[in-house]
């Protein structure tokens, strides 16, 4: 799951999203910190205190306000090699205004490419970029394919408009106008998520910057609900990674330990990994909190990354927006609760970094060439891990991931529905164990990164996952299990808790 592939400056969990930020390269293993991990974590907390400060300010020093912090803290952390990101704006900023009608396939394919031109640049003997430069060019990437593609719907919706000779007036979720150079550097350079995410729509960032009444709109108890959590998962990381170093994994006395020594160590290991990242999305979170950012009434349904599903009108007087109640749902990237304890593979990447999720689904896995579910999650994975990187371990990890899908499908399709109420329950428990399972296992290839290091690891533990889920799919294949996308049995818990428990 969810930034930082080509430097090797951050990881991600198995899943398909990214986590955006947190370098892992020289960290002292005393600290279990790196000194750019450091500088990520400053970032998020200051980034909570600013939010304060902007929250109640007039749209004009929201945007240009918002916009200096982000290039400053920019400039600061990536130095001349924010030029990086200033190239990848202006190209797509071009493309837009040449080509509306299909900005967004040509934004996708030029900002993936300048992926790979920045991640060559060692090879042709260019500077290489900091870790902050990767983090701040990944996140530039899903906003500024997210911004083509909002363009492209405009320009759609204005064409059918003159089709027919009338307005419908303003739909759900469309931009007023075309952003203009300046307005799209703004977006661009907004300090909220600029490093570690959440990703937001054009859209979402229009309308904190036009929020009516935002001191109406609640923050610090939201804030204080999302955040309690995060001093125990910072250490429970330290604890864990204390006691369980990744380094152990690289040495050759790893591999004289017993199987079963070596086949439990990659679940500390995954947990550190999460403990880690629960902390820096939940901080991203109240930076965005603070702020009112991503604030929308509960009747408008918002999803994360998307924004409100239903049209609904914002309050005309100070009374009404005080009593209209809120959630922060649009820049939700964690689930923490979910995570753990859903049940499948495919809800695990649904609760994990699910801006970016929502990002996958809305503009790769829809556009993927192929019509099944299976073959369209490996699309999805194949292209999430270039974006993510060129490190083989993020290929090896993403492209375990359709198997699982595929295994778990076939297999839950043939069996569970002709199980008792009793007997599912005890399924979905062993469903469960086996999907933490094979998300350790996934997740040794983003932390080891290196094709030999990986391959030592699942051979020390003889592929039992990759085994696993072949033996799966040939019973569920034998038994007539159907495809994942169109099964007719009973959908599994989501969880395994009958009231779902979330942090707020």
């Amino acid at each position: 799951m969810r930034c930082g592939g080509g430097a090797g400056s951050a990881a991600e969990l198995p899943g398909g999203v990214t986590a955006c930020g947190f370098a892992r390269s020289g960290s002292d293993p005393r600290l279990n910190m790196s000194p750019e991990e450091w500088t990520y974590l400053v970032v998020l907390l200051i980034s909570i205190p600013i939010g304060f400060l902007f929250k109640k300010a007039g749209p004009g020093l929201k945007r240009w306000g918002a916009a200096a912090v982000g290039l400053g803290l920019t400039l600061f952390t990536c130095g001349p090699h924010t030029l990086h990101s200033l190239v990848t704006i202006l190209g797509t900023w071009a493309l837009i205004q040449a080509q509306p009608c299909s900005c967004h396939a040509l934004a996708l394919a030029w900002t993936f490419s300048y992926l790979l031109f920045f991640r060559a640049l060692s090879l042709l003997g260019l500077p290489t970029p900091t870790p902050f430069t990767n983090a701040v060019q990944l996140l530039l990437t899903l906003k500024l394919v997210s911004l083509a593609s909002e363009v492209q719907d405009l320009h759609v919706a204005q064409r059918k408009e003159m089709a027919s000779g009338f307005s419908k007036g303003p739909s759900l979720g469309l931009l007023p106008d075309v952003p203009s150079l300046m307005e799209t550097l703004s977006y661009s350079y907004c300090y909220v998520g600029i490093m570690t995410g959440p990703f937001f729509r054009y859209r979402t960032y229009l309308d904190w910057l036009e929020q009516p009444f935002p001191g109406a709109v609640p923050s610090l108890r939201p804030l204080l609900r999302r955040a309690w959590p995060a001093p125990l998962f910072g250490l429970l990381f330290l604890l864990s990674s204390h006691l369980f170093p990744l380094e152990a994994v690289r040495e050759d006395a790893f591999y004289a330990r017993p199987l079963p020594a070596r086949l439990f160590y990659m679940i500390p290991v995954f947990f550190a990994f999460r403990m880690r990242f629960y902390v820096a999305w939940i901080a991203a979170e109240c930076g965005c909190i603070a702020a009112g950012f991503g604030a929308y009434p509960v009747a408008a349904k918002a999803r994360a990354g998307g924004g409100p599903t239903l049209q609904c009108p914002p309050p005309s007087s100070p009374e009404k927006a005080a009593s209209t109640e809120y959630d922060y749902e649009t820049i939700r990237n964690i689930d923490c609760y979910g995570t753990d304890f859903c049940v499948r593979v495919r809800d695990g990447m649904r609760y994990w970094n699910m801006t970016v999720q929502w990002w996958l689904a809305q503009y790769i896995y829809k556009s993927a060439p192929a019509r099944s579910y299976v073959f369209r999650s490996a699309w999805t994975m194949l292209l999430s891990a270039y974006w993510h990187g060129l490190h083989p371990g993020y290929y090896l990890s993403f492209l375990t991931i359709p198997l699982c899908l595929a295994a778990e499908g076939r297999l839950e399709s043939a069996f569970r529905g002709r199980l008792s109420p009793r007997g599912q329950k005890a399924w979905d428990w062993v469903h469960w164990f086996l999907k933490m399972r094979a998300y350790d296992y996934m997740c040794m290839g983003f932390v080891l990164l290196s094709l030999g290091e990986t391959l030592r690891y699942w051979a020390s533990i003889y592929f039992c996952i990759h085994v696993l889920a072949l033996v799966a799919l040939g019973l569920g294949l034998a038994l007539g299990g159907g495809s994942p996308s169109r099964q007719k049995t009973a959908p599994p818990a989501t969880s395994l808790a009958s009231g779902k428990l979330r942090e707020e």
